[in-house]
């Protein structure tokens, strides 16, 4: 919205965001602090003013339902959520079921100023309407938050390497969300980690970087937020990038020099009309990670944009950067790269062993930037972690130059837009509904999203129909967690021991 923000200002805000939650609320070191919001200024004040204040942010996908948020809440410990009121009411639907104590209210026009501000935010409430109602108890508003703060009252914590800095919410290899524990030390050297990658190609202080995937995933958070700010760099937030129009509006008022995104992204900006006649003279940068970058994605990309999408890959659980291709290879190959420095990589066969060149296994990390495991999930994370090596999941093959490639994910992953969705959750919301028997859920290819969800149903409602089951989906699961298939089956596919084998019906579909 035109507003900019200086590092001077940066500083100021987050001392004072930091002093509030010490003096004013009197969280203590290590207490969790939920962040939901989108790519709003407010957003980086609040997290670098959460980590300034020795706690801990826990990143929330403003799209949550209910069942979503209360499950991460509870999990998390949270006792301070940071939210924007556009998503309030979800907020007030579980907050009782939950231990948060404190709730710091932003809206949109917060950050704007003066006039702008009050205008911004009738507008989005009352004229576009934009925040559904609700009732929170003592609420505390943002505005009025930076107000009163006094950066005199900030007392510098004394914080470790092994001190929590996120707790970032992912599936894992299977089951229920879990929350990744990154330390500040996993967070430095995986900075430090990306420089080592970077520090050929980024200047300091004239860098301009497209920010359109959400600062909640740790993508966005390490390769946009923390990394240019560590160069001095200006973070162009996008709000909504899925105006596409807008988007490349946007795009046109700014000389970038980088930007990051998913397969789908990119894919989505090459098919947009003007996109092909901005200026691309000082884009020098473009990062591609999250999923699978398509050959003829990358291969459009550079033919329009005159520079190469690198390809990374990384998790959640390191930080997320494990590889990433070099910068002056002459263009796609296929692979995701070279291991990042300081990173170890070995490919494991089902037999414990090492597999040898050009065979596939699973590929395992060993570096500063892995976590320190699931957070009270000591079964979980002794499930993935061996000996300091953390057991990705995903089937990889490396060549004689030592790139690696994926060849196969996590066996029953799906990957919407570059965001995991795990066929557990699906089942497990799909049946909560009382007129489902047996359900699989499973990916199919989808050109835009690279993947959608398609679920094989067995009725114990004979009137159950899939209008039925995608609008009980819709009250439990966001977006693009909802299934876009439904397919209704008298039985399905099983092991002896009665396991449904979701890749039988993989290979049907």
């Amino acid at each position: 919205m035109g507003r900019a923000l200086s590092y001077q200002e940066l500083d100021v805000a987050t001392k004072k965001f930091a002093a509030y939650l010490q003096h004013d609320l009197g969280l203590k070191k290590g207490d969790k602090v939920a962040v939901m919001m989108p790519n709003l200024l407010q957003t980086p004040i609040a997290i670098l003013g959460i980590l300034r204040a020795g706690c801990t942010v826990v990143n929330v996908n403003p799209l949550y339902t209910a069942r979503e948020l209360e499950h991460q809440l509870n999990d998390s410990e949270t006792t301070a959520i940071v939210i924007l009121a556009n998503f309030a009411h979800t907020l007030e639907e579980v907050l009782g079921k939950t231990g948060v104590k404190h709730i710091i209210l932003s809206e949109i026009g917060d950050m704007c100023g003066g006039l702008k501000k009050h205008l911004v935010n009738f507008v989005v409430k009352h004229i576009k309407k934009m925040v559904p109602a609700f009732s929170l108890p003592n609420v505390i508003p943002y505005a009025r938050l930076m107000a009163d703060a006094d950066a005199k009252h900030y007392s510098r914590p004394e914080l470790t390497h092994l001190d929590l800095a996120f707790l970032q919410y992912t599936g894992g290899t299977t089951g229920v969300s879990k929350g990744a524990m990154l330390s500040h030390g996993n967070m430095v050297a995986n900075l430090e980690q990306v420089s080592g990658c970077l520090d050929t190609v980024l200047d300091r202080g004239k860098e301009i970087v497209v920010t359109a995937l959400p600062l909640y995933h740790i993508f966005a958070l390490t390769a946009n937020c923390l990394t240019f700010m560590k160069y001095g760099g200006l973070n162009l937030l996008i709000t909504n990038p899925r105006d596409m129009k807008g988007f490349v509006k946007e795009l046109s008022n700014n000389r970038f020099t980088a930007i990051t995104g998913v397969n789908t992204l990119f894919n989505g900006l090459l098919n947009t009309p003007g996109f092909d006649e901005l200026d691309f003279s000082n884009l020098k940068l473009s990062l591609g990670g999250g999923m699978a970058v398509q050959r003829p994605v990358a291969e459009r990309w550079q033919e329009v944009t005159k520079t190469r999408l690198v390809e990374g890959y990384g998790l959640t659980e390191c930080a997320p950067l494990v590889t990433i291709s070099p910068y002056d290879l002459a263009g796609y190959n296929g692979s995701i790269g070279l291991p990042a420095p300081s990173t170890d990589i070995k490919i494991m066969g089902e037999d414990g062993q090492e597999v040898a060149k050009g065979e596939a296994g699973e590929l395992w990390v060993k570096g500063p930037q892995v976590m320190l495991g699931y957070y009270k999930r000591p079964e979980a994370t002794a499930e993935c972690m061996h000996d300091g090596w953390f057991a990705t999941g995903d089937i990889a093959t490396y060549d004689d130059e030592g790139f690696f490639y994926i060849v196969d994910r996590k066996k029953d992953m799906i990957i919407v837009s570059g965001f995991n969705v795990f066929p557990n959750e699906i089942e497990e919301v799909c049946m909560m509904n009382s007129g489902v028997l047996e359900v699989a859920a499973i990916g199919v290819p989808h050109e835009v999203s690279g993947e959608q969800v398609k679920i094989f149903v067995v009725k114990k409602d004979p009137s159950l129909t899939e209008k039925d089951i995608i609008a009980h989906c819709r009250k439990n699961l966001t977006n693009y967690k909802v299934p876009k298939f439904v397919e209704f089956r008298e039985e399905l596919p099983k092991t002896n021991v009665g396991k449904i084998l979701r890749r039988a019906l993989k290979e049907a579909s």
